[in-house]
């Protein structure tokens, strides 16, 4: 089967698979990224130690330089202390004694107060030491601290070895110069830290979400890659099993998508149809197939299940009958897909149903016929003779002159029963010749318009063209087909009325359209299939074969015979023959 390229619809991913990939990898990263924001913290309070460190001994060794000349007192500790905090992102320094009491600050106005009361001071030694604090502002505060030690050489003071400390505590406190312990501490501001390690942090998770993604991409990747090819494989299979009973099926198949554009046909359907699958690929339905199968996509919407209907569809000029099957193609989701078609080409099989039909009537009425024919014409022969001559002997008897009047017209239309009997029995012998049919309706009108003038009726022939329309057909049967049509319309105009006859050409049928239309009282809905059946009449003195007679001339001629009527509207009859008949 020959198709489009396949709606690739074979991905397929689990929730479960989801959820496991989430379960797996969300661990994982979620742990690297707590790691790595942890070191990045731990590497910035390594960095503020080292800095606070580098910072206490700068101030220590600015200490050493001022101590070397003897001259330092008090004052030029303080001025080394505020020079020192004006550097970036250092909040303060300040020197304590071991109970707390701040002797140098770079804000001269927090000398006297308190500061790191709270810490076990006799386990402050020369090694470094941090923590954390928050200012007023609630703005973080990174603190070093560490015991103060000027300088670790001796000096001599006036021939005396003293320790820096001493010379230290001789200068700022003069007057009792051995003091306890220093402790100098640092404040450093944590701000530009806790920026850059909230930076640190978000791309820290953005970069682990990023991993995420890619891991589960990954994951993704190999099971579609995986099913790709498991669907793949079940799909080939599926193909050749499909493409192997649709191009061997009995019937013909097309799918149309729905853009009403032809995605499949199968060989079958492109014989019935004469119609090549390339030259229709994709094409609208509306440029390539007949209106007739193009009706049926709009119907099979409005049906609840498969639609199914007989259809004469015109291939070549030559009608054929196909039993069509249409239905609406729909995927899981109910989303319209196209339209499905079966034909089954039930053209020889209706023709030899008629056949058979036409035989097995043939056979009784032949026989009936023939019964008639031995059983009654002769005694009517004789009823008409007696009746012919009594109307001679009492021709001065007004009562029995109107009574033999009476017997010799009801055995004439005795005889014209028996007459219509046996013509539709016997075969239909047509002569067929190239005729102008325009000429042959002109002339059939004439003949009834003295009789439509005296109902009242008005024809209407204008439709008809002037100019030659020619067709094969044998004239004398068509003419008697016009004048049973006319007659027939005529009777159904009791008060008069308006006859119409107009001619239509169908050049994609190549077929010729007589259109008889009245204003009639129209035929009930429930006898508009049986007025072709023999001897169906509705009408009182109507023998019932006039319309089967004219069915069957038709059907000689190849051609057709189609009645629309409404009730109190009027009828329709259209003949349809066919411009070159077959011999």
């Amino acid at each position: 089967m020959r198709e489009k390229e396949a709606d690739q619809n074979w991905i397929r991913l689990s929730p479960w698979v989801i959820i496991g990939a989430f379960v797996v990898f969300v661990p994982i990263f979620a742990f690297m990224t707590v790691k790595t924001v942890r070191t990045q913290q731990d590497n910035m309070i390594m960095l503020l130690r080292e800095k606070g460190d580098a910072l206490i001994r700068s101030f220590e060794a600015g200490t050493r330089t001022g101590m070397i000349g003897f001259h330092w007192s008090w004052v030029q500790v303080q001025r080394l202390i505020m020079e020192t905090a004006e550097q970036p992102d250092i909040l303060y320094i300040l020197i304590t004694d071991e109970n707390g009491k701040i002797i140098a600050h770079n804000q001269p106005m927090h000398i006297g107060k308190a500061h790191g009361t709270e810490l076990d001071r006799a386990s402050i030694g020369e090694k470094i030491q941090s923590r954390r604090l928050k200012r007023a502002d609630g703005k973080p505060i990174f603190e070093v601290y560490r015991k103060f030690i000027p300088s670790r050489a001796r000096q001599f003071l006036q021939g005396k070895r003293i320790t820096p400390e001493e010379w230290f505590l001789s200068h700022v406190f003069p007057e009792e110069y051995k003091q306890p312990n220093l402790i100098i501490f640092v404040g450093l501001d944590m701000d530009p830290i806790v920026k850059t390690t909230r930076e640190n942090t978000l791309q820290s998770i953005l970069i682990a979400l990023i991993l995420l993604m890619i891991g589960f991409s990954g994951i993704v990747s190999i099971i579609i890659a995986y099913n790709y090819r498991l669907a793949r494989t079940s799909l080939s299979r599926i193909k050749a099993f499909s493409d192997n009973i649709v191009e061997n099926m009995p019937v013909g198949l097309l799918f149309v998508g729905e853009n009403h554009r032809i995605i499949t046909m199968n060989n079958i359907s492109e014989q019935m149809l004469k119609l090549s699958f390339e030259e229709a690929r994709d094409k609208d339905t509306i440029d390539v197939l007949p209106p007739q199968v193009n009706e049926l996509f709009g119907q099979a919407h409005k049906s609840p299940t498969v639609f199914i209907k007989e259809v004469d569809i015109p291939v070549h000029g030559k009608n054929m009958l196909f039993e069509t099957s249409t239905s609406i193609l729909r995927d899981e989701k109910e989303s319209f897909l196209g339209y499905i078609l079966l034909l089954r080409d039930i053209t020889e099989i209706q023709h030899l149903k008629k056949e058979v039909l036409r035989k097995e009537r043939l056979a009784s009425l032949g026989s009936l016929a023939a019964g008639v024919a031995h059983e009654i014409r002769n005694p009517l022969s004789s009823i008409k003779g007696f009746a012919t001559y009594f109307k001679d002997r009492y021709r001065d008897v007004p009562e029995d002159q109107k009574t033999a009047d009476i017997m010799i017209k009801e055995v004439e239309r005795l005889n014209r029963v028996v007459g219509q009997l046996l013509e539709f029995a016997r075969p239909m012998d047509v002569v067929k010749k190239q005729v102008n049919l325009a000429e042959t309706i002109r002339h059939s009108l004439e003949m009834i318009r003295s009789q439509a003038v005296t109902k009242g009726i008005r024809i209407v022939s204008d439709d008809v063209p002037a100019e030659p329309l020619y067709v094969h057909i044998d004239q004398d049967k068509i003419g008697q087909v016009l004048l049973n049509v006319y007659l027939n319309a005529m009777e159904a105009m009791d008060d008069g009325g308006t006859l119409k006859v107009r001619t239509e050409n169908d050049p994609v049928n190549s077929n010729v359209i007589i259109s008889v239309s009245d204003t009639g009282h129209g035929i009930p809905l429930q006898d508009l299939s049986r007025v072709f059946d023999p001897y169906f009449t509705t009408k009182q003195s109507g023998t019932g074969l006039g319309l089967a007679i004219v069915h069957k001339i038709l059907e000689a001629h190849s051609g057709q015979i189609k009645i629309t009527s409404t009730e109190e509207q009027g009828t329709t009859v259209s003949i349809i023959l066919p411009v070159r008949g077959e011999e």
